[in-house]
Formats: structure tokens, C-alpha cells, sequence
């Protein structure tokens, strides 16, 4: 069985029938919404203007009414929470049955807020800082004996994941920082992400993807429980190796379809990775560099560094890892002859290759308008209860008390490059 096989099996047998996936599947739109309701709110951004067509063609040909007959405008990047109050006044204005979100990964978070503000604002809050953190929509919800609008996800870019899962980034522009809301009842009820789309891609979103996704599967994959650590492999085995053969070739040409599939696949099992563990260090960080760096970007950057910290605890991760970039071609060393610390600098150094051969940064000096600001906008980030999640899931675990201790080295090893700079809890 291929990686892309293996892929699609993967997927089939855990979202089923709510979810329609693959090359060619966008005119499944209209059916998918209508188990759902027949008034429907379309939200999306101008960018998708052609594609917007058959999406309304399809809703209309299953009976489906488009309320307002217009697309609302959807978000900017990064979900800016001035788009999401906006989403929601059109939401109690026309009141749908359903939410159709047509987008990447800030469109359809932006409607997963703002969901829950048009639910939940009379009854809780109106205000989206109540709903930051893990499981407090569920709790309002059962509290008021709510339940949101169904939402559908229409997925445009092989990169978040975003509608498939439990996980709504939204930033304030004045402080530069994302939050999270963290809920399994914002998942889409129903997606569909047709994987051709994506040939309009330009280079920079297709690298930035590939880096998100991953960045999902390893960060899970390195912070698994063992209930879940063989299913985590799995995903991240899976999805490194489309990524590791396919992204190079959609940078090159974007209409390679054999690749975008292979991408879309990838990414959508990133997706799938960080509904059964959650990912750490890179995500954190990220969250501070909105301003200078794309999201899957940002995370890419660091992960080999937050690995090297890692080291102790993920000796096997880093093997499966450092098996790939050997076949692959971005090391020469076999990575089962070392062991420690000098195994994560041998996948630091495959990672980094990697990066460069698709055209990625692999050190913060090298993003556009990094300040020394950025690196205490990181630190305080670090220290924020909402953020602690992210603290607790590093397979190295931290609390806000270590992370002038430990992080500060990590970040500043990104900056300059290099490794060595990074503590382990060993030393």
C-alpha cells in the first residue's frame, strides 16, 4: 500500500460519511449541506470568486437558499476577532439553518467563533475572551442548553486542517497575539476539501502547508500518551512521507495534481493527528509571530529546535523521523548509530535541509521585521493561563515557571541558529 493509500484509508475510517474528500469532489457541496438545513449562510472571502460559483450552484441544485442571497465577507488572515463579531451580526441578522465556510484555515476559524458568540452571547457573553481556553463553549452550552449552528467547512488550502477540528485560533491585531478556543463541539459537522483546488496555490502557502502539517503530526506524535502513541506514529509516518516527497515537486509546479493530493492528504492527517493528542512548543511560539511569519511557517522554524529540548523523551520519535530523512536524502548518517542528544542534532540538521530545499526559513533572524520585541511577546505568550496547554503537552513538560529557564534558550538558538544554545532539563 502507497502513502497516499494508506492516506485515504486512514481518513475514510475515521471521519466516514461526514466528510468528502479527494480530487474533483467540490459538486458534493450542495448534498452535503442539505442533510443539515435549507437555509443556508455563505461565508468566504473575494479571493474564491470562480470557485464561489459552483459552490452556489451546487447549494441551489439541493434545494438549498442562500440567506443573504450575497457571500458574507469572511476573514482576513490570522482571523483578526474584529472579522469574527462581524461574521456574527450577520449570523443573528438572517439567522440560518447552516453555516457553509468556504476558505482556509482563518475563514473557517473565524465562523467557528463566531458560531459560538451568536449562540452563546445572551446567555454567557458577547465578548470572545469568555471562550478562550479548552472545553468552556461545551460547559456554557450544556449550562444554557444550547447547541451551535450546524457548520460546514469547505477546506481551500492544504495547510490547518482547520475543518476538521476542535481548534478556533483567533488574534487580536492590537496586542499581536492568537488565542485559542479549544472545543470539541466547534468541529465542523460536516467538510469537504477537494484536493484540486489547490493547483491555484502560490508557492509560499504550498511551502507554509507543508510545514503546518508537519508540524501537526510531530508535535502530536512526539507528545503521545500511550494509548495513542501507535496511532500517532502512524499518522505522522504517513503524512512526513507525502510531504517529503510531494512538497518540493508543488513548489516546483503547481499543477503536479499527483502532488497536491499527496499534500491535501498530508495536511488532513494533520488535522486528524491533533484530534487525538495536542500539539506543543512550535504552536506556542507561532502564536507570537503572526505579524512576521505564516502560521505553518512559524512552526516549522522551530520545531527542530523545541526537538533538540525534547531529546531526552523522544529518542523513538526522533528515530522514525530521522529514518525518513535518510531515505529521502537529507542525511547521510543512519540515525539508529547515534543515540541522545546527537540524534536530535542529526534531525535538526535533516529538518533543516529539508526547509532549505523548499525554499523555508530556518532561523527567526532570517523573517522580516523580527524585533528583539518578538522574543518577549514569545516569553509573556509562554506564561498566559490560556496558553498553558501547550506548556503541559511538550513531551518535556514546562509550567510558566520554567519558561525564562528553558524556552528563553530555545528562542534564542531560532534566532541565531543554533542548537547548541538549547538546555535540556538533563543538563
Amino acid at each position: 500500500m502507497t502513502a497516499l493509500e494508506k492516506a485515504y484509508e486512514l481518513l475514510k475510517n475515521w471521519r466516514k460519511e461526514n466528510y468528502i474528500f479527494g480530487m474533483n469532489v467540490l459538486d458534493g457541496i450542495g448534498t452535503l449541506a442539505a442533510r443539515y438545513g435549507r437555509k443556508v449562510m455563505l461565508v468566504s472571502t473575494k479571493t474564491y470568486r470562480d470557485l464561489l460559483v459552483r459552490v452556489k450552484d451546487s447549494l441551489r441544485s439541493a434545494g438549498c437558499e442562500l440567506v443573504p442571497e450575497t457571500v458574507v465577507p469572511g476573514a482576513r488572515p490570522n482571523a483578526p476577532r474584529e472579522d469574527v463579531y462581524r461574521i456574527t451580526t450577520y449570523i443573528l441578522q438572517y439567522r440560518p439553518e447552516v453555516i457553509v465556510s468556504v476558505g482556509g484555515g482563518s475563514v473557517i476559524d473565524a465562523v467557528k467563533a463566531a458560531d459560538v458568540l451568536s449562540v452563546l452571547g445572551k446567555a454567557e457573553s458577547p465578548e470572545i475572551d469568555r471562550y478562550f481556553g479548552t472545553g468552556l463553549v461545551s460547559e456554557a452550552l450544556g449550562k444554557n442548553g444550547l447547541s451551535l449552528i450546524p457548520h460546514i467547512a469547505v477546506e481551500t488550502a492544504s495547510s490547518s486542517g482547520a475543518h476538521l477540528t476542535k481548534y478556533s485560533n483567533i488574534t487580536d491585531p492590537a496586542s499581536g497575539q492568537k488565542l485559542l478556543i479549544v472545543d470539541p463541539t466547534i468541529v465542523p459537522d460536516g467538510a469537504l476539501f477537494d484536493y484540486s483546488v489547490t493547483r491555484t496555490m502560490p508557492g509560499s502557502v504550498t511551502i507554509d502547508g507543508a510545514l503546518d502539517g508537519f508540524s501537526h503530526t510531530f508535535e502530536v506524535f512526539c507528545g503521545a500518551k500511550p494509548a495513542v502513541y501507535g496511532q500517532a506514529k502512524e499518522l505522522f509516518e504517513t503524512a512526513f512521507t507525502l510531504i517529503l516527497e510531494n512538497a518540493g515537486k508543488a513548489v516546483e509546479n503547481p499543477q503536479d495534481e499527483k502532488a497536491r493530493e499527496a499534500l491535501g492528504a498530508a495536511t488532513d492527517l494533520g488535522g486528524y493527528a491533533i484530534m487525538i493528542g495536542g500539539t506543543s512548543g512550535g504552536h506556542l511560539t507561532s502564536f507570537s509571530l503572526i505579524d512576521v511569519a505564516s502560521h505553518g511557517t512559524a512552526c516549522g522554524i522551530m520545531n527542530p529546535y523545541y526537538a533538540v529540548f525534547y531529546a531526552p523523551a523522544i529518542q523513538d520519535q526522533l528515530l522514525s523521523a530521522g529514518v525518513l530523512l535518510k531515505k529521502y536524502g537529507y542525511i547521510a548518517k543512519e540515525p539508529g548509530s547515534v543515540s541522545g542528544r546527537e540524534r536530535a542534532l542529526l534531525v535538526f540538521e535533516g529538518l533543516k535541509a529539508f526547509s532549505r530545499s523548499i525554499g523555508a526559513p530556518v532561523s527567526l533572524s532570517e523573517l522580516p521585521g523580527f524585533t528583539e520585541e518578538h522574543i518577549g511577546r514569545i516569553l509573556s505568550a509562554a506564561k498566559k493561563p490560556e496558553l498553558e496547554m501547550k506548556l503541559k503537552n511538550m513531551p518535556v513538560p514546562m509550567t510558566a515557571e520554567d519558561v525564562d529557564c528553558f524556552m528563553t534558550p530555545i528562542i534564542r538558538a531560532a534566532v541565531s541558529g543554533d542548537p547548541e544554545m538549547i538546555r535540556t532539563k538533563e543538563n
